[in-house]
């Protein structure tokens, strides 16, 4: 029952920074596990990072650690993808999505946005 929408997405040569936003629809959106996911063109979508309801438990894919930091502000409805020394492998469509626990799937996605890392 909740409505996302990334943004932040962009062009950055490699070794620069960009933040990922992903904005939900209202108040309910602290009730959700939030997840970061990325799609290359002919790859699989792939988890990157996700944070629990109350932000206080981060996971990442091995690839991005030490790299990429996900973070929440419940109050403005928001998860951040904070990604530094970017690389052209992280070239994707990234989505954030959510889910009510890890019972469920990830039913929530959002529309999308463009990350290119140029070298």
């Amino acid at each position: 029952q909740v409505q996302l929408v990334e943004s932040g997405g962009g062009l950055v040569q490699a070794g620069g920074s960009l933040r990922l936003s992903c904005t939900g629809s209202d108040r309910t959106f602290s009730t959700y596990i939030v997840g970061w996911f990325r799609q290359a063109p002919g790859k699989d979508r792939e988890f990157v990072a996700r944070i629990s309801r109350s932000g206080g438990s981060t996971d990442y894919v091995e690839s991005v650690k030490g790299r990429f930091t996900i973070s929440r502000d419940n109050v403005e409805n928001t998860v951040y993808l904070q990604m530094n020394s970017l690389i052209p492998e992280d070239t994707a469509v990234y989505y954030c999505a959510a889910r009510f626990s890890s019972t469920y799937g990830y039913a929530y996605w959002g529309q999308g946005t463009q990350v290119t890392v140029s070298s």
